[in-house]
């Protein structure tokens, strides 16, 4: 090869916008003078280097722009803590299937029984497997609903994600406004976009939280209709790190409850 050749691809690879191929193709240039590659073996490691830096920058992007609490992977989730999750069932979400027809996930259960982590490695598979991911707590999201008079509401509603994740409903209750909107918020996403919830309040006690028995049951609904729902009954994970470390014993709970 000579060297205007040589340069001339060096050039093109920048231009391109190919930082990975450019960084690899003399190593492999070497592979091809020892007759160790062929020139098609060559291109095939060069554009397959390039396509996954492409990769790990759209999922980088992705990462940053989906505003998950950190990074959690299914396989971080202890199991054996919570004995009374289907860990085969919650495996099987992560395959993705339920977002392709726009189904619901819901954990339900008490503070730090893990409901946040499972929902974020769902987030973090999503994203990880292409698609676009937005995360709220009820806390940030409520408050948008609150002034969905303006632009708030309609990114919401307009949100091209292609799942929705909000966290900790249940540790406030909505005013008559914001639980409207988020009647709206769910009848947009009903069999268009995945929904996962998390909460600490049983359905039964979704009226008392909305304000209205009736707006609450429609709610639910759209909810449910296509969902899977989790029921945690265990401990806290936070409780049991802090017990871990000697922060906590036995002595410092009463009737499940801290003093």
């Amino acid at each position: 090869m000579s060297q205007l050749i040589y340069e001339r691809m060096r050039d093109a690879f920048e231009q391109l916008n190919m930082p990975r191929a450019l960084e690899n193709v003399d190593a492999l240039l070497d592979r091809v003078g020892n007759n160790e590659l062929s020139v098609v073996e060559l291109l095939d490691q060069l554009l397959g280097a390039e396509l996954s830096a492409r990769r790990e920058r759209s999922i980088t992007m992705r990462l940053k722009l989906a505003g998950l609490p950190g990074i959690k992977t299914i396989d971080q989730f202890d199991f054996g803590f919570q004995p009374s999750l289907d860990e085969g069932k919650v495996r099987d979400l992560h395959t993705l299937r339920f977002l392709s027809n726009g189904q619901n996930v819901i954990f339900l259960g008490p503070p730090g029984c893990g409901k946040t982590h499972l929902s974020t490695s769902l987030g973090h598979a999503a994203i990880t497997a292409g698609e676009m991911v937005h995360f709220t707590t009820a806390r940030e999201l409520f408050a948008k609903l609150r002034s969905s008079s303006g632009l708030h509401f309609k990114r919401l509603t307009a949100n091209r994600a292609k799942l929705l994740i909000i966290d900790e409903i249940g540790y406030e209750p909505l005013d008559h406004e914001a639980a409207r909107n988020f009647f709206r918020l769910v009848c947009e996403r009903y069999e268009r976009g995945s929904i996962v919830l998390t909460s600490n309040k049983r359905f039964s006690e979704w009226g008392e939280l909305i304000g209205d028995d009736t707006l609450a049951g429609a709610i639910l609904d759209r909810l449910l209709h296509h969902a899977t729902t989790f029921a945690i009954n265990g401990p806290s994970y936070r409780l049991k790190e802090k017990r871990r470390v000697g922060f906590l014993d036995d002595g410092d709970r009463k009737g499940g409850e801290l003093r």
